[in-house]
C-alpha cells in the first residue's frame, strides 16, 4: 500500500524528470551527470571568445571590438553562476503598487 512518503517521492521524482531528463536518467542507471546548473560549457566556450575579441580590439585599435569583447566576458561570467535564473523569478509588484 503505498503511504504519502511514497507519494511525495514519486512527485518529487516526476518533477526533476520534467526539469532536467538527462539529470534523471543518469540518476536512474546509476551514472549520474552534472545537473543542468552545473553544465557550464556554452560559459567556457564564450569566455575563449571574449578574450580572442577584445585582443582583436586591441590589436586594430577598433573599440566596437573592445567593448564587445568586454560584454561578452561579462555574459560569460554571469553564466557562470548556477543560480541565476532562480534570481531572475522575482514577484512581480502588487496591482495599484
Amino acid at each position: 500500500m503505498d503511504g504519502p512518503d511514497d507519494r511525495r517521492l514519486h512527485e518529487i521524482a516526476a518533477r526533476l524528470h520534467h526539469e532536467d531528463p538527462r539529470f534523471a536518467r543518469g540518476l536512474g542507471h546509476g551514472r549520474p551527470c552534472h545537473p543542468r546548473e552545473y553544465r557550464y560549457s556554452r560559459a567556457w566556450l564564450l569566455l575563449a571568445v571574449a578574450p580572442a575579441t577584445l585582443g582583436a580590439g586591441i590589436a586594430l585599435a577598433h573599440g566596437l571590438l573592445i567593448a564587445a569583447g568586454l560584454v561578452l566576458a561579462g555574459v560569460a561570467g554571469e553564466m557562470f553562476d548556477p543560480h541565476r535564473r532562480m534570481r531572475n523569478r522575482r514577484d512581480p509588484p502588487p496591482p495599484g503598487s
